[in-house]
């Protein structure tokens, strides 16, 4: 007999869902986070960090590796920040990430902080951290006082989206980690492979094509100027971001649409998802007179990735890089 309703998710599933769709919203920056778009992240940080349900697989409770070997124990606040952990190894020493700390697959079991601004910090220190490493628009200031004032080491990376952006995170993971000589190799071979990847995309002639990034989270899309994350791979890539004429995020608007004359839209596969795929984005009718719309048949016209991976700036960045360089500019 075919059931009447469907399975329920699992609560394992729902968490992860919920997590990317969190995660996603906060990645896109302050600019259009104060712009009223993601209401979401704005409820008040639970009181104490609450770990997900245990992992009948594992043996071992985050931090178990740092008490027995003496390493401290880390808090990631940037899923950036996080990645650059596992690829040093140092996995075993993370007591707590924040929302958007969802790679690797791993990094989604670990006890999470809440929002990057907006976090507690009883949650914070009844985890017994040794060290914090965030970017500086976590927060509030007074929390990070507090765990300074309860004798926990604060590492805060700037970020201004450079490839230096991506150095500045591995440095601080090493020095708070206890593993500063692992992090030199690592941002050595980080290193090579940036350069590689930027001698490629130097190497192609031609103007690139015009590319905009649109963040559709909620029912307002926006699209991106300079000064962010989106803008910023946009020129990695070699193409060239239409509506750079002012900083952060505006309302995506008919006559913005027509100005910029996008080739390309660039989006994450969270905000795709979340107004029901490609086929509801380009009903959107600021699109209709794009260049973009005229082709959207094509494969090229609508490109989208996961929001860490295109606007985290992590250690993932030069293979994103190379990635989009084939598929938007070579194409």
């Amino acid at each position: 007999m075919t059931p009447l309703l469907p399975p329920l998710p699992s609560a394992t599933t729902s968490r992860r869902s919920a997590l990317r769709r969190v995660s996603a919203a906060a990645l896109a920056g302050s600019a259009a986070a104060t712009a009223g778009w993601p209401l979401l992240l704005r409820a008040a940080p639970a009181a104490a960090a609450s770990p997900p349900p245990a992992d009948p697989r594992s043996h071992a409770a985050p931090g178990a590796e740092a008490r027995r070997t003496g390493l401290p124990r880390l808090i990631t606040v940037g899923g950036g920040i996080t990645e650059v952990v596992y690829a040093l190894g140092a996995q075993d020493q993370l007591v707590g990430t924040d929302t958007t700390s969802l790679y690797p697959a791993a990094a989604q079991a670990t006890p999470k902080v809440g929002y990057m601004r907006q976090l507690s910090a009883e949650g914070l220190l009844a985890l017994r951290p040794d060290a914090l490493i965030a970017g500086t628009d976590a927060g509030p200031p007074v929390v990070l006082d507090q765990l300074r004032s309860a004798g926990v080491r604060v590492e805060l990376v700037n970020a201004d989206h450079s490839w230096g952006e991506v150095g500045r995170k591995v440095a601080a993971v090493g020095r708070a980690s206890g593993r500063e000589a692992p992090a030199r190799e690592l941002q050595a071979r980080l290193d090579a492979r940036w350069q590689a990847v930027s001698a490629r995309v130097q190497a192609a002639r031609g103007t690139g094509p015009r590319v905009l990034f649109v963040l559709s989270h909620s029912g307002s899309p926006m699209v991106s100027g300079e000064q962010t994350a989106a803008d910023a791979l946009i020129r990695f890539i070699g193409a060239r971001n239409p509506l750079a004429g002012f900083k952060g995020y505006r309302p995506m608007t008919a006559e913005a649409m027509a100005q910029a004359a996008p080739d390309v839209i660039l989006t994450t596969t969270q905000g795709l998802e979340a107004i029901g795929g490609e086929a509801k984005f380009w009903q959107r009718p600021e699109l209709a007179l794009t260049p973009a719309f005229q082709r959207r048949a094509s494969a090229g016209a609508l490109v989208h990735l996961d929001a860490l991976e295109l606007l985290g700036f992590g250690p993932r960045l030069p293979d994103v890089v190379e990635r989009l360089h084939e598929r938007v500019v070579r194409a």
